[in-house]
């Protein structure tokens, strides 16, 4: 009995003791507190966010729906920032064990801030509408990201600051450690000096047909701080440093207003004067009277007698398609060959090609 009794009383008294100067009841309610919260945190999940998800969902305004989509995390977040500090300000702690549960306390809502603040840089441009129309959206992007990066950096200098670790004697390493690395990093810089070019000037954006002669053709799927990765028409994926756009001509077939089609058609030399001018004619008359084609003083055409070859009449026909797709494109020429084709055997004439004629003397 005498034992038991030592025991109730050895298990009493490292019971009131605890942990830090806390007993244990007041754990056990601060851990049933935390675990409250954490419940709050997946009610706010499942149905307060869902809710608010399908709400603005129906909405035309892209603001609450990206507003809504970035402040989840955060969101989540709050309940446990807030479990923490109830739990720890329900226990009575003293000395460091105050001093050290203050600063988590601390840490976590600057956390939340700062966190809340990267979160919500995105949905804030798509207010300002002007913005969009000064940049585009790809340089948007890019500043969006640069500025999550400073909002990162200040909330991890101001978490260190609240523990007493000082963020300048760092920032000053850190500079002596960049010019020696800025140094041997020149075409980095180049490449990102010449990506900013790239997007202030609008030379092109994703999504984008672009040609550089000798270096790539493809389309645009990602325009990084360094190099921009072009999808080929193969399939195949390159990714080129952005100082190659900035040093090469850089053409954006997307940008086409009017696909220009510029064929040089060659007829026998045994085709009449007569011959020649109802070809010419029933083209012009074709092109000017279909609905594929542009005419306009910004889009001219033309269909004109060009010069004599060696082995043909050379008739120059040229024009716009209102259409600027590419598939479209090839349908509307291969329309205006068939036309073509028929205009001149319609018209008793042939086609020409390379030929030689050898001429045997007789003696």
């Amino acid at each position: 009995m005498n034992i038991f009794e030592k025991f109730i009383n050895l298990f009493v008294e490292i019971w009131s003791m605890g942990i830090a100067g806390v007993d244990f009841s007041k754990i056990s309610i601060a851990i049933f507190i935390l675990l409250f919260f954490l419940i709050l945190r997946g009610l706010i999940a499942k149905f307060i966010l869902k809710r608010l998800q399908k709400y603005v969902a129906k909405t035309t305004n892209r603001f609450d729906d990206a507003l809504v989509k970035a402040s989840e995390g955060p969101v989540k977040f709050l309940p446990i920032v807030l479990g923490v500090f109830v739990a720890t300000s329900y226990m009575d702690f003293d000395g460091k064990t105050l001093a050290f549960v203050d600063n988590v306390n601390r840490s976590l809502v600057t956390i939340l801030i700062f966190w809340l603040i990267h979160q919500i840089v995105e949905p804030i441009t798509y207010l300002i509408k002007k913005v969009e129309q000064l940049f585009s959206r790809d340089l948007l992007n890019w500043i969006i990201k640069a500025n999550k990066i400073l909002i990162i950096f200040f909330g991890f200098a101001a978490t260190l600051d609240i523990w007493g670790i000082k963020i300048a004697p760092i920032i000053a390493g850190l500079g002596l450690f960049g010019v020696a690395v800025a140094l041997g990093a020149q075409d980095l810089f180049k490449n990102l000096i010449s990506g900013i070019l790239v997007l202030v000037e609008k030379r092109f954006k994703i999504g984008d047909w672009i040609y550089v002669e000798d270096v790539i053709e493809g389309v645009v799927e990602r325009i990084g701080f360094r190099s921009t990765v072009v999808r080929k028409f193969d399939k195949s994926i390159a990714t080129i440093p952005n100082a190659q756009f900035a040093e090469n001509a850089v053409v954006n077939i997307s940008a086409t207003t009017h696909w220009r089609i510029n064929w040089i058609i060659t007829l026998q030399y045994n085709t009449t004067v007569e011959q020649l001018k109802k070809i010419r004619d029933e083209i012009e008359k074709y092109i000017t009277t279909s609905k594929d084609f542009k005419i306009s003083e910004s889009t001219e055409h033309a269909v004109r007698i060009d010069k004599f070859s060696d082995s043909s009449i050379d008739m120059c026909v040229r024009c716009f398609t209102k259409t600027n797709d590419w598939s479209e494109w090839l349908k509307v020429k291969e329309r205006l060959a068939i036309a073509i084709k028929e205009i001149v055997e319609g018209n008793g004439a042939s086609f020409a090609f390379p030929s030689q004629s050898i001429y045997v003397e007789k003696k």
